[in-house]
């Protein structure tokens, strides 16, 4: 290690630095920076995390102690950071060291890492300079959202889709992304007579890839790895697929050899991502089916020891639905575009940028343009392809404009915070998350996934 990063190191062991624009500069380097100048700031925020109490970790543990009852009710919130990360992230970790909460998860799904431009190694550098710069330590929880098997691909050549996951995967591991959701539900066939037999390429798919991921996640770290077994906006779950699946799965991961299987299940409970877009732009209402939801947890728990049922898809719900995921006992929900739409409709976004950005999407995304759809419907669905085109754009708003959607994201973290029932959970995380010093002694080369992300599932 060299005298000057020696220094720097010496220098960021004081809080004062960490929280200061020093650290801005950091990761603006590890995300816009030249290769080698983006290597070692990405290297050197992992250092400063490891040494400051930020260290990527698995929520495994605290979900099997959940799923036991070992700790009240809540619903852990995995938030999809995808428009202005850095300022996103510093708005949940302000939130969540204000509140008290150790359960909660930055995730980025297959298809988002491709159409925002965040491969991993630079989502967990800028998740880990987010929190670093808030004053927020313990457990960093990222994670592999929706690593989804695309059915189209998969029917056609199902050795390619698959080794790309398996890429996608290993490349997600070696970054820091110690939760990763196995989504294989799109191979769920419901023209088959029964539901072993719907469920069989789903659970076979799923726990393959329990055991690539247990034979490459690192020494003393146990992922946490969810599968699903409904596609998001398709037939609703029910307690008797998720048995059709557990138990298809445990017999599959049985005789693949001895490895630790999941620790939660995704399931479709009436929810679509990004939600039901109305001709005016605006979101229909959803038919939630909770007492699915509930039933559905209540077996993960109680018959299989899992610590419960995952809902998609909710981050446009009216905001008294969220109280009932804890009632509901769901350990997790997966919160997107709301947060993105507050950036896109933020007052203080310059309404030039915001025309230019509508612009492009009407030109460079037309053929996304479905017969039928008005054009407030059309740029509603599409406009999250500019995230990566204008990230820089995005990243150089001027302080206050920043400022002001930073605000008003917190506001809106605190509030789900609060509803989910996390707030006050950082006791029990650092009870049963305890991430090891995990230091390394120069930057390690990045591996690069398959190409075709951005044709994936969301």
């Amino acid at each position: 290690m060299t005298a000057d990063v020696q220094t720097t190191l010496k220098q960021f062991r004081d809080p004062k630095v960490r929280q200061s624009p020093a650290l801005d500069a950091l990761v603006r380097d590890a995300v816009f920076g030249a290769p080698e100048t983006k290597d070692r700031a990405r290297w050197l925020i992992w250092e400063i995390g490891q040494q400051a109490g930020v260290r990527p970790a698995s929520i495994h543990e605290l979900y099997l102690a959940r799923g036991r009852g070992e700790v009240p009710p809540f619903t852990t919130p995995a938030m999809n950071v995808r428009v202005m990360s850095y300022d996103t992230g510093r708005a949940i970790f302000r939130a969540a060291k204000r509140l008290d909460v150790g359960a909660v998860i930055c995730e980025i799904a297959r298809s988002e890492i491709a159409y925002t431009d965040q491969r991993p190694a630079e989502y967990v550098a800028v998740m880990t300079g987010a929190a670093l710069r808030e004053g927020f330590t313990g457990p960093l929880f990222i994670q592999g959202d929706h690593v989804q098997v695309n059915a189209k691909k998969y029917g056609t050549d199902p050795e390619t889709e698959l080794s790309a996951l398996r890429s996608l995967i290993e490349e997600e591991l070696h970054a820091g992304f110690y939760n990763i959701d196995v989504d294989t539900s799109t191979l769920v066939d419901l023209s088959q007579p029964d539901l072993n037999s719907q469920q069989r390429v789903n659970y076979e798919r799923a726990a393959e890839f329990t055991k690539f991921i247990r034979e490459r996640e690192p020494k003393d770290v146990t992922a946490s790895v969810g599968a699903e077994i409904g596609e998001v906006g398709g037939k609703n779950s029910d307690v008797h697929e998720l048995q059709a699946f557990m138990d298809g799965y445990n017999r599959t991961l049985k005789r693949l050899g001895n490895y630790v299987g999941i620790s939660k299940i995704s399931v479709q409970t009436g929810t679509s991502h990004g939600g039901m877009v109305l001709p005016d732009g605006s979101i229909a209402k959803v038919q939630l089916d909770l007492a699915a939801l509930k039933a559905l947890s209540r077996d993960a728990r109680t018959k299989y020891g899992l610590g419960g049922a995952v809902q998609h898809g909710a981050s446009t719900l009216p905001p008294e639905a969220f109280g009932k995921f804890p009632e509901c006992e769901a350990v997790e929900i997966h919160l997107a575009t709301n947060f993105q739409n507050l950036v896109f409709d933020h007052p203080k976004l310059p309404a030039d940028l915001r025309a230019e950005m509508n612009a492009w999407v009407k030109a460079e995304c037309k053929d996304e343009w479905k017969k039928g759809d008005t054009e407030e419907q059309f740029i509603y669905k599409s406009r999250k392809k500019v995230i990566g085109p204008y990230k820089r754009r995005m990243w150089d708003l001027p302080e206050e404009v920043r400022r002001a959607i930073g605000a008003d994201l917190e506001r809106t973290f605190a509030f789900l915070f609060e509803q989910l029932r996390v707030t006050g959970t950082r006791q029990a995380t650092d009870k049963y998350v305890k991430p090891p010093l995990d230091s390394h002694a120069a930057p390690r080369a990045a591996l690069v996934a398959a190409p075709d992300d951005a044709e994936a599932g969301e």
